[in-house]
Protein backbone atom coordinates (compact mmCIF):
# COMPACT_ATOMS: atom_id res chain seq x y z
CA UNK A 1 0.00 0.00 0.00
CA UNK A 2 1.61 3.63 -0.97
CA UNK A 3 2.18 5.87 1.92
CA UNK A 4 -0.53 8.49 0.78
CA UNK A 5 -3.00 5.41 0.59
CA UNK A 6 -1.98 4.10 4.32
CA UNK A 7 -1.84 7.52 5.83
CA UNK A 8 -5.71 8.07 4.68
CA UNK A 9 -6.90 4.30 5.92
CA UNK A 10 -4.87 5.34 9.19
CA UNK A 11 -6.34 9.29 9.28
CA UNK A 12 -9.97 7.44 8.46
CA UNK A 13 -9.36 5.17 11.09
CA UNK A 14 -8.43 7.57 14.09
CA UNK A 15 -11.64 9.81 12.53
CA UNK A 16 -13.87 6.69 12.66
CA UNK A 17 -13.18 5.75 16.02
CA UNK A 18 -13.84 9.75 17.51
CA UNK A 19 -17.66 9.06 15.74
CA UNK A 20 -17.56 5.40 16.81
CA UNK A 21 -17.22 7.09 20.25
CA UNK A 22 -19.06 9.78 19.82
CA UNK A 23 -22.10 7.32 19.10
CA UNK A 24 -21.42 4.89 21.57
CA UNK A 25 -21.39 7.39 24.52
CA UNK A 26 -24.08 9.54 23.04
CA UNK A 27 -26.03 5.92 23.68
CA UNK A 28 -24.60 5.13 26.92
CA UNK A 29 -26.16 8.70 28.20
CA UNK A 30 -29.31 8.54 27.17
CA UNK A 31 -29.62 5.04 28.63
CA UNK A 32 -27.99 6.19 31.97
CA UNK A 33 -30.17 9.61 32.12
CA UNK A 34 -33.54 7.61 30.86
CA UNK A 35 -34.14 3.80 31.61
CA UNK A 36 -38.03 3.93 30.32
CA UNK A 37 -39.76 2.01 28.19
CA UNK A 38 -37.85 1.92 24.67
CA UNK A 39 -34.94 3.52 26.29
CA UNK A 40 -32.43 1.22 24.46
CA UNK A 41 -33.94 1.87 20.82
CA UNK A 42 -34.41 5.40 21.28
CA UNK A 43 -30.93 5.72 22.54
CA UNK A 44 -29.73 3.95 19.47
CA UNK A 45 -31.21 6.83 17.02
CA UNK A 46 -29.86 9.49 19.20
CA UNK A 47 -26.30 7.87 19.05
CA UNK A 48 -26.45 7.36 15.03
CA UNK A 49 -27.67 11.21 14.53
CA UNK A 50 -24.61 12.01 16.99
CA UNK A 51 -22.43 10.01 14.93
CA UNK A 52 -23.60 10.87 11.79
CA UNK A 53 -23.15 14.76 12.32
CA UNK A 54 -19.55 14.27 13.95
CA UNK A 55 -18.44 12.06 11.00
CA UNK A 56 -19.66 13.95 8.38
CA UNK A 57 -17.76 17.42 9.72
CA UNK A 58 -14.58 14.96 10.02
CA UNK A 59 -15.10 13.19 6.70
CA UNK A 60 -15.59 16.62 4.89
CA UNK A 61 -12.52 18.56 6.34
CA UNK A 62 -9.86 15.65 6.65
CA UNK A 63 -10.49 13.10 4.44
CA UNK A 64 -12.35 14.60 1.39
CA UNK A 65 -10.81 17.79 2.04
CA UNK A 66 -14.24 19.46 0.83
CA UNK A 67 -15.65 22.98 0.79
CA UNK A 68 -19.17 23.96 0.05
CA UNK A 69 -19.65 27.20 -2.19
CA UNK A 70 -22.35 28.16 0.74
CA UNK A 71 -24.81 27.02 3.40
CA UNK A 72 -27.29 25.43 1.07
CA UNK A 73 -24.96 23.41 -0.81
CA UNK A 74 -23.23 22.30 2.49
CA UNK A 75 -26.45 21.21 3.29
CA UNK A 76 -27.69 19.40 0.01
CA UNK A 77 -23.91 17.14 0.67
CA UNK A 78 -24.71 16.64 4.07
CA UNK A 79 -28.42 15.28 2.91
CA UNK A 80 -26.66 13.08 0.10
CA UNK A 81 -24.01 12.04 3.00
CA UNK A 82 -27.12 10.84 5.44
CA UNK A 83 -28.63 9.17 2.17
CA UNK A 84 -25.23 7.37 1.94
CA UNK A 85 -25.63 6.85 5.60
CA UNK A 86 -28.85 4.95 5.03
CA UNK A 87 -27.42 2.01 3.96
CA UNK A 88 -24.56 1.31 6.44
CA UNK A 89 -26.58 2.15 9.45
CA UNK A 90 -28.96 -0.77 8.81
CA UNK A 91 -25.58 -3.16 8.80
CA UNK A 92 -25.25 -0.79 11.99
CA UNK A 93 -28.01 -1.48 13.52
CA UNK A 94 -28.41 -5.07 12.53
CA UNK A 95 -25.36 -6.00 14.26
CA UNK A 96 -26.09 -4.31 17.62
CA UNK A 97 -29.68 -5.13 17.73
CA UNK A 98 -28.87 -8.66 17.06
CA UNK A 99 -26.21 -8.52 19.96
CA UNK A 100 -28.63 -7.22 22.06
CA UNK A 101 -30.97 -10.21 20.98
CA UNK A 102 -28.17 -12.86 21.39
CA UNK A 103 -26.01 -11.87 24.59
CA UNK A 104 -28.76 -9.17 26.26
CA UNK A 105 -26.09 -6.95 27.93
CA UNK A 106 -24.99 -3.71 27.32
CA UNK A 107 -21.50 -4.61 27.08
CA UNK A 108 -22.20 -7.38 23.93
CA UNK A 109 -24.89 -4.77 22.29
CA UNK A 110 -21.87 -1.82 22.41
CA UNK A 111 -19.83 -4.78 21.04
CA UNK A 112 -22.09 -5.44 18.21
CA UNK A 113 -22.44 -1.79 17.51
CA UNK A 114 -18.88 -1.20 17.71
CA UNK A 115 -18.62 -3.96 14.87
CA UNK A 116 -21.43 -2.82 12.89
CA UNK A 117 -19.65 0.62 12.92
CA UNK A 118 -16.81 -0.72 11.75
CA UNK A 119 -17.80 -2.88 8.67
CA UNK A 120 -20.34 0.50 7.85
CA UNK A 121 -17.69 2.85 7.60
CA UNK A 122 -15.69 0.62 5.63
CA UNK A 123 -18.48 0.46 3.23
CA UNK A 124 -19.20 4.19 3.56
CA UNK A 125 -16.39 5.70 2.73
CA UNK A 126 -16.41 4.16 -0.76
CA UNK A 127 -19.74 5.50 -0.92
CA UNK A 128 -19.03 8.89 -0.22
CA UNK A 129 -16.10 8.80 -2.26
CA UNK A 130 -17.78 8.12 -5.47
CA UNK A 131 -21.59 9.87 -4.90
CA UNK A 132 -20.70 12.68 -2.13
CA UNK A 133 -17.58 14.13 -2.25
CA UNK A 134 -16.37 13.03 -6.03
CA UNK A 135 -16.07 14.84 -8.77
CA UNK A 136 -19.94 14.85 -9.18
CA UNK A 137 -20.69 16.92 -5.89
CA UNK A 138 -18.22 19.96 -6.79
Amino acid sequence: MPFAATKLATVYTILALIATAANIGAQDLVVRAWSGQDSIPISVIVGTGVGLVVKYILDKRYIFRFRANNAAHDLQTFLLYTVMGLVTTVIFWCFEFGFEHLFHTSTMRYLGGILGLAIGYVAKYHLDKRFVFGPRAA
